[in-house]
């Protein structure tokens, strides 16, 4: 389930892959049904090809999975399918699934152990990050640690390119799902901001 690959509710915050406030009211309906974690092994093993095994992708253009918030997961399958979101490789993946498709493989890659970040930072970017982040006031919604909650994605040891690249996709508004917040956040944000922000939330796993 490739998504290029970055994730809000309440006002200005910075998320890599993100949804926000105004998908909270789909979240709960994320949340209705069971999820079957056995089916969505099953269901998943088509995502290892882009995403890794049990989602702990390998390739800087596609996102970790493994321990995702299932909500978040489940509401980028959603927008995936429902064309909210775009990408050539996730849209058709997403296509043909069914709701509880959707939730078994959300609730299955949210139960898989993530892989400590194994990319090689600069502790100059990183200490820029942090301050960059206190300053936009990221951990208001992605938490301590950036471990996420319900609808805002876990972004620690995320893949460095595809922060990046979900940075620049929000400020550019080439990705719009998030009811504007993360655009709001990102559009102030010079190239270097970006890059120091990646580069401190790689590092945290």
């Amino acid at each position: 389930m490739p998504g290029k690959n970055i994730h809000v509710v309440p006002t200005r915050r910075l998320v890599v892959p993100v949804v926000l406030g105004a998908l909270a009211g789909l979240a709960g309906a994320a949340g209705d049904a069971r999820a079957d974690v056995a089916a969505g092994q099953s269901k998943a093993q088509a995502c290892f090809a882009c995403h890794g095994p049990q989602g702990n992708s390998t390739n800087p253009a596609y996102p970790v999975l493994a321990g995702q918030t299932a909500r978040y997961l489940y509401l980028q399958l959603r927008d995936f399918k429902e064309k909210r979101r775009s990408d050539p490789a996730m849209s058709p993946m997403a296509a043909p699934l069914s709701r509880e498709d959707m939730q078994d493989l959300a609730d299955y890659f949210a139960a898989q152990k993530p892989l400590p970040s194994s990319y090689k930072v600069e502790a100059a970017r990183v200490d820029a990050g942090e301050k960059k982040a206190d300053e936009v006031l990221c951990m208001t919604c992605h938490l301590g640690g950036f471990s996420g909650q319900n609808e805002i994605p876990r972004v620690a040891g995320q893949k460095y390119a595809y922060i990046v690249k979900q940075l620049e996709d929000f400020r550019a508004k080439r990705r719009t799902n998030d009811a504007g917040n993360m655009t709001s956040v990102s559009r102030n944000l010079t190239d270097d901001d970006i890059k120091n922000l990646a580069s401190y939330i790689t590092n945290l796993n």
